[in-house]
């Protein structure tokens, strides 16, 4: 009988796929947040992005994380709508 290789805790392809978007979407999300031209604002919207990040860390609902991924997609076209009309 052969032994799986693979650690008992590995990631399904599913699983994988939609860390790399989650992953993604924050990086997106912070390099954005770099072009906020106010000091305070942009202070502001990094601790908000991480600890929405950090508070749904443990999510295991493929559901629920799917609709957080849009979510958080559709924040993020807002903001860059908003930096892109104050013309940043």
């Amino acid at each position: 009988m052969a032994t799986s290789r693979l650690p008992p805790t590995a990631l399904t392809l599913k699983q994988f796929i939609q860390r790399q978007k989650v992953l993604g979407l924050y990086r997106s999300m912070l390099r954005t947040i770099r072009r906020v031209p106010d000091a305070a604002d942009r202070q502001f919207l990094q601790s908000w992005a991480r600890e929405e990040f950090r508070r749904n860390r443990g999510a295991t609902d493929q559901d629920a994380i799917r609709m957080m991924i849009t979510q958080g997609n559709m924040h993020l076209q807002d903001l860059q709508k908003t930096l892109q009309l104050a013309g940043s």
